[in-house]
């Protein structure tokens, strides 16, 4: 476990209450002056000297508390005097030693364990001098459930809580969904909730157009069943070719026995699993389990692309922006991203580099350990994982080459929207609100963010709209109660509104409304309200007949306007108005759909499937259940008077 170290020097305060106004950086170009790093030298030194031997992770803490960055050390004293020279240190180093202002320590039991502890706090606090992975998202798996008699195949992404067998990860939802697919075609299993399979009376349309086995109903006996969950997770865990060959024999003797139909059922499964197989793009005949890393630079940006190989196959890959000093070396880079993307994620058996990596021997025991089996980093120089690490590196030169293209082009068009706007200068994050409701029902306010790389989708926000006291279809209130819990938000978790030039701010350089002078001012009053300041604000009114190209633009202090037809500027806007529109939409239907299929008997406490089904088989309909007297409900087969009375008080409670 690891021990805070607390026994620091009585110097400590002197040097945290010394000169703040130091300039850190000359005005030449970003570089330390020579008095700040002879300063931020002397902090350390002075933390330095009461630290012992012992492996751990140390912070260096500038300014009002932020943390500047997180390392680790096998041993504490002996990195941290490497700071306290005054001279050779690299421009990056050197602006971190110079805004250093404290320190703090814990050490670990083992260079293992720092190794992890440092990954964890380098994804919470995101310190400015690290390198950091910016997409954190969960990748997607293939989960068999576990927990129920009749296991259904699903997508699943975050904490594996559920009993079942987890098979990933996969690059992106679309290759989970391919995949899934084409396995009801090839083993016919279940993707149905489980209250919809214990309320089926008949075999719902996949069992018609075969992509279920239907044991619902009955249409497959459990041991059936089981025996095609038990192929679904052979071919999942690698042994394709031998389900392959027992479905051809099953397949072959059902024609020996005259038994077409049946035959041509094997036929087809066949048919979808070789679908599964021949959709990847380059199997590998070597390598069962790997992840294959491949890290490129061009033009201070790094691209990390990510391949996975499980069972033979390759499951997709993804492309990673890290952000990291420019000064860095791909080694380096790729090095501190390997811990940063397993920090939460399970390892394979084989992890592949581009690089040789300094950290990769300790990675692979910290993995281990984690795995309870054998981890192996490697950074291959011949054969077949050779070719599959050069792949990777094709394809991340590719896609970085892509994205600055598309920069270059963004950039402009920032550019070409401040200028039109009256703007300081480009705007770098440009947040855009649009609203969506059916005659005030299953309302929702959603953001859309765009910036130098285009959409930024894991900053999209959604918010349901809570308040009771909004008349259905009040726009303005609406958009005042969005408004507002978005930039209180912001106040409480951002209280700083710059960010570094290489850190995608928090706060938007320019908000765009989708609507006229009126939502205009209730955003305005709302901001004004919570002493937010300093926000450029636009709205954007459709024009006539709801034609693009004819939007009237409205700026607080300044006359509507309009932009020339043919502007860059203008069909950049549009395409930001379309997108919020789309996402907004996307999530009102979502919402409805939800509250279109959700059953009132859903929401009774204490009523599971079986007594559930037991309702609707002899009422027929929710609606019905609702209408019935408690002596009704009583005389149903198999609900007890206790559930009963639940069921008549739940509805009558609520006046129905």
């Amino acid at each position: 476990m690891g021990r805070p170290h607390d026994d620091l020097p009585p110097e400590e305060t002197d040097a945290e209450e010394a000169d703040e106004a130091l300039p850190l950086l000359d005005e030449a170009g970003g570089e330390a002056t020579p008095e700040a790093l002879t300063f931020g030298a002397e902090v350390i030194r002075r933390f330095w000297k009461a630290l012992p031997n012992d492996p751990g992770v140390y912070r260096m803490i500038g300014e009002g508390g932020e943390v500047l960055y997180v390392g680790k050390a096998r041993s504490l004293k002996k990195r941290v005097a490497s700071y306290t020279r005054g001279l050779g240190h690299s421009n990056r180093i050197a602006r971190m030693i110079a805004a250093t202002q404290s320190m703090e320590f814990v050490t670990t039991e083992t260079e293992a364990e720092a190794l992890l502890l440092e990954t964890n706090y380098i994804k919470q606090l995101k310190p400015r001098f690290n390198v950091l992975m910016r997409d954190d998202k969960s990748f997607p798996y293939i989960l068999i459930t576990g927990d129920h008699e009749a296991p259904q195949i699903v997508k699943h992404r975050g904490a594996r809580n559920r009993k079942g067998a987890y098979f990933g990860p996969f690059a992106s939802a679309t290759a989970v969904t391919r995949t899934i697919n084409a396995l009801q075609r090839a083993f016919l299993l279940r993707t149905c909730t489980d209250s919809y399979y214990e309320n089926r009376t008949r075999p719902c349309l996949l069992f018609q157009i075969k992509r279920c086995a239907g044991p619902c109903t009955g249409e497959v006996t459990p041991g059936e069943y089981a025996g095609l969950v038990e192929e679904a997770k052979d071919f999942l865990d690698g042994r394709s070719v031998a389900v392959k060959q027992r479905i051809a024999a099953e397949m072959q003797t059902a024609s020996d026995a005259l038994e077409f139909e049946r035959a041509a059922r094997y036929r087809d499964r066949l048919a979808a699993l070789s679908a599964v197989t021949s959709s990847q793009d380059i199997n590998p005949r070597e390598v069962e389990e790997a992840d294959v890393f491949a890290i490129h630079e061009q033009a201070g940006q790094f691209i990390v692309e990510v391949f996975f190989f499980r069972t033979f196959q390759n499951w997709g890959n993804r492309a990673f922006y890290p952000r990291a000093d420019r000064t860095m070396t791909p080694a380096e880079v790729l090095d501190a991203f390997l811990a940063q993307f397993y920090g939460e994620r399970p390892a394979p058996r084989l992890i592949l580099t581009s690089h040789e990596i300094e950290n990769g021997a300790l990675l692979a025991e910290a993995l281990s350990a984690r795995a309870g089996r054998k981890v192996e980093i490697a950074a291959p120089k011949r054969g077949e994982k050779k070719d599959m690490v050069d792949h990777a590196a094709k394809n991340a030169r590719e896609a970085l080459s892509r994205k600055l293209a598309d920069t270059a082009s963004q950039k402009k068009l920032l550019a070409a929207l401040g200028e039109a706007f009256g703007l300081p200068g480009p705007p770098r994050r440009i947040d855009v609100f649009d609203n969506s409701h059916i005659m005030g029902t299953n309302a929702v306010g959603a953001m859309i963010v765009a910036g130098e790389a285009g959409f930024m989708k894991t900053h999209y926000r959604t918010f349901t709209i809570k308040s009771d006291d909004l008349t259905p279809g009040d726009d303005y209130g609406m958009m005042r109660e969005v408004l507002s819990r978005r930039f209180s938000r912001l106040q409480k978790e951002h209280a700083m509104r710059e960010a570094a030039e290489d850190v995608f701010p928090q706060w938007p350089d320019l908000v765009l409304i989708d609507g006229g002078k009126g939502q205009l001012d209730a955003v305005r009053e709302t901001l004004e309200g919570l002493d937010v300041a300093n926000v450029p604000l636009v709205g954007i009114a459709k024009g006539p007949d709801r034609d693009a190209g004819r939007e009237t633009f409205f700026i607080p202090g300044k006359a509507p306007f309009k932009l020339p037809p043919r502007d860059p500027a203008l069909y950049f806007i549009q395409r930001l108005r379309d997108e919020a529109h789309r996402f907004a939409i996307g999530t009102h239907r979502a919402k409805r759909k939800r509250e279109m299929t959700r059953n009132p008997l859903d929401e009774v406490p204490g009523i599971g499937p079986r007594r559930k089904r037991a309702l609707l088989l002899h009422f027929g309909t929710a609606k019905a259940v609702s209408r019935a007297s408690l002596d009704d409900l009583t005389r149903t087969p198999g609900v007890n008077a206790a559930t009963a009375k639940a069921v008549y008080d739940f509805f009558h409670e609520r006046g129905e």
